[in-house]
């Protein structure tokens, strides 16, 4: 026998009276479930809560229907004494409907500063308000290694609110990232970095070629290059024509030398527990990128291979070069391979040719980047921690804290 059909309730008018219930005091256990047993006694429907509790205080906010005319002085001296027995305070203010409906057009606004001044959170509240967008929410996802503070702001496209905060980050010298709100946001399950200068903290050729005696002359053509200036394949082939003769066995030693971002076990470790994949793309070395996804525990890793003859570098790569343009297609092989729309992948790279990878990701990040790349990307963070990328996501300090806690 089929279950009865029931009709949905209509949405409760604005006109519709209600009650505001806001309790402030010293935290404890046992504050919310007090609160709406004493409620409990008048019948009322909840409409909505709010609860945040900052340095030990709490404030709980509950937006309820009024009882009958007759017991509503009751229940206001009733929740006025339960509040008085926690020693907390208690606000009761009569008013008509809920919360004023969201305008169209929702981003996330992720404010990170080291450290965060009130002076540059109310320049970018007034940038927000500027652009005719009303900020909803603001909640901290982090205090360490960085502040992050997330507001949630509607009235105003993504793009439009993007462009308007830039310059104002710059200038304020904090990081402001802007993305779209919505379920997609917390979908975006594959993320791929650049390596050398992101991932790790080394460019690898240079550390072959201090092996090489050589050092000079190739860090000044991968600058070179980073900025633009130069055509990557070009550089490449010149930079590895001087490693022209060295013994092979450099690889393990430059493979011990390879230093990591701060921040990336955390960032990579976190990821992959929520779900995410992650995978590396490099105009360095397959011979370093192999070992950094055993090491690492990556879903994908693609880079540029040292040919080796009789135990000595030839001076030359072999097989498809990886450059700006490879970087992005690479992005798109490995986010078929993942089985995710290339708009919830998250791309994360410091250079000059990183930059067609950044702007094919749903999300393009420049990481302590370059001029040139950090104008182009979606959003750059200019802070030596990598796991500062996961507050991008929304994704909170003690999200990560509590999946290490848990083996999660």
């Amino acid at each position: 026998m089929n279950a009865p059909q029931t009709t949905p309730e209509a949405p409760r008018s604005e006109d519709e009276p209600t009650l505001l219930v806001k309790i402030f005091g010293k935290d404890r256990p046992g504050i919310t479930a007090g609160l709406f047993d004493t409620l409990a006694a008048y019948a009322v429907e909840v409409i909505d809560i709010e609860q945040v509790v900052t340095r030990g205080r709490i404030t709980l906010c509950a937006l309820v229907t009024p009882p009958t005319v007759s017991s509503e002085g009751d229940l206001r001296a009733t929740v006025h004494s339960w509040a008085e027995s926690m020693r907390l305070q208690a606000e009761i203010i009569s008013g008509r409907g809920d919360n004023r409906p969201r305008r169209l057009g929702r981003s996330h606004v992720t404010l990170l500063g080291h450290p965060l001044t009130a002076e540059s959170t109310a320049a970018i509240a007034a940038c927000i308000t500027g652009t005719g967008g009303n900020i909803d929410r603001i909640f901290r996802l982090a205090k360490y290694p960085v502040t992050a503070v997330e507001f949630a702001v509607s009235g105003t496209q993504t793009g439009a609110l993007r462009t308007a905060l830039a310059p104002e980050a710059a200038r304020l010298g904090v990081d402001v990232a802007v993305v779209s709100a919505g379920l997609h946001r917390r979908a975006q399950r594959l993320v791929v970095m650049d390596v050398d200068s992101t991932l790790i903290q080394d460019e690898v050729i240079e550390l072959f070629a201090a092996h090489a005696g050589c050092e000079e002359e190739v860090a000044e053509v991968t600058a070179r290059a980073m900025r633009g200036e130069l055509d990557f394949e070009q550089s490449l082939h010149a930079r590895v024509a001087l490693l022209e003769g060295l013994d092979a066995s450099v690889v393990e030693k430059v493979r011990a030398e390879v230093r990591l971002t701060p921040g990336a076990r955390t960032l990579i470790r976190t990821l992959k527990r929520l779900g995410y994949q992650v995978g590396v793309v490099s105009g360095g070395f397959t011979q370093v990128t192999d070992d950094l996804r055993e090491r690492l525990g990556l879903d994908f890793a693609s880079a540029n291979t040292l040919e080796i003859v009789d135990g000595k570098l030839t001076g030359r790569v072999t097989g498809d070069i990886v450059d700006r343009a490879g970087k992005a297609r690479l992005l798109r092989r490995f986010a078929a391979e993942a089985g995710v729309p290339l708009e919830q992948t998250v791309a994360i790279g410091d250079g000059a040719n990183d930059l067609d990878m950044l702007n094919a990701a749903g999300l393009g990040v420049a990481f302590n980047a370059k001029p040139v790349v950090r104008e182009a990307a979606h959003t750059a963070v200019n802070f030596p921690f990598l796991d500062t990328v996961l507050y991008l996501l929304g994704i909170t300090r003690e999200e990560v804290e509590a999946a290490d806690s848990q083996g999660v």
